[in-house]
């Protein structure tokens, strides 16, 4: 995917969010000074991130914080998910910031009065750090791909780590309610692939159902696993892509708009999964791509060396990434028809990115090539 054909992610005039955010700012501090907005590269096409500079008075003092407020996504965009709570993301990363030694970026004001910037944001305090990039993906060639062998794993490691220290978290199981699925089920899995479910059934309320989805939903009932391990902190949209990085170490921990309750394995999957889908992807180009990065049982290693608990049903798990992975990218084509960048296509199957890996996925075929 190239920039020029990257799927639209906002429609908002960013001329006008930006008088309309001082004007909010000077409720919170006094005389304060605003410098110019800009987005990340890495801003995604769920909730939306603006970058800022801020400087007030405060008791005769200066203060000047490097900002990045974090949005609700514009209506007219055609959101990717149905729902973002933003007081549920803001939440958490206080939650874990406090409970963890998680590098999560400190929190400072929440905001759900959407009269302010035409939806509920939160601000927090910018990280200056390296994020793997999406678009080019990094195994076309990246900061990532182009470090050596060594710097690689220190990278993966100290990320799987950090899913280990979000698990970890010393929080009691009545603080972690609000992160709670409201869907049937009398497990967290159940409910979080139930929430899986009812996600699908709103990407495809417009009649194109996915056969391919569906017969992904089957085949994890059919292979369930017998023991879910014990039910913790999720962050959900768990992978490197997500972190910020320097000298290969973790900084700061973002997007947690799909945090949940749930097993480990959930996020285990969804980092392993995630790296694949790219690689995939610079390997059908016709690259090398990072075919010894992420692999499962380097991942499953080290995550037990630092939790003390070895992953289980780490296949179930991968695969159902891959159909969380497929909603989401379904969903996705189906707003670039909507803003012309693409046409329907004629097969809804073809709208999953991931098909041939998917397909090969049910068939067992997929994971003997690593």
């Amino acid at each position: 995917m190239s920039e020029t054909t990257r799927p639209k992610t906002s429609t908002r005039d960013r001329e006008r969010v930006g008088r309309d955010l001082k004007t909010w700012l000077a409720t919170k501090v006094r005389n304060p000074l605003l410098s110019e907005l800009s987005v990340p590269e890495s801003n995604g096409m769920s909730s939306e991130t603006i970058l800022f500079e801020v400087s007030w008075e405060d008791t005769g003092v200066s203060r000047h914080r490097r900002c990045a407020a974090r949005l609700a996504p514009d209506p007219a965009a055609a959101p990717v998910f149905p729902v973002y709570d933003l007081a549920k993301q803001f939440e958490v990363m206080r939650l874990v910031g406090a409970r963890s030694p998680v590098p999560v970026p400190t929190t400072m004001w929440l905001e759900l009065d959407a009269r302010h910037l035409g939806a509920p944001f939160f601000v927090m305090e910018q990280v200056e750090g390296q994020v793997p990039p999406d678009v080019m993906p990094y195994p076309f060639g990246s900061w990532l791909s182009e470090a050596s062998p060594a710097d690689q794993r220190r990278l993966q490691d100290a990320a799987v780590r950090t899913l280990a220290a979000i698990h970890g978290a010393e929080v009691e199981p009545e603080e972690l309610r609000f992160l709670e699925l409201d869907r049937p089920g009398d497990t967290a899995l159940r409910r979080h692939v139930a929430d899986t479910a009812a996600y699908y059934e709103w990407v495809v309320s417009d009649g194109a159902r996915s056969p391919l989805i569906e017969r992904s939903f089957a085949w994890l009932e059919d292979h369930w696993p017998s023991d879910e391990g014990p039910t913790l902190v999720s962050w959900g949209d768990a992978r490197i892509g997500n972190m910020m990085f320097r000298h290969f170490e973790p900084v700061a921990v973002l997007d947690w708009e799909m945090a949940a309750t749930g097993p480990t394995e959930i996020d285990l999957g969804w980092m392993i999964y995630l790296h694949r889908f790219l690689d995939d992807i610079a390997v059908d180009a016709g690259l090398q791509g990072m075919p010894g990065f992420m692999r499962t049982q380097d991942v499953a290693a080290t995550y037990e060396a630092a939790s003390g608990r070895a992953p289980r049903d780490l296949e179930f798990f991968s695969l159902y990434a891959a159909v969380r992975h497929a909603v989401v990218m379904s969903r996705v084509a189906r707003r670039q028809v909507l803003f012309g960048e693409i046409p329907m296509p004629e097969d809804p199957d073809d709208m999953i990115m991931h098909r041939a890996s998917l397909e090969q996925m049910l068939s067992g075929s997929y994971w003997v090539r690593f």
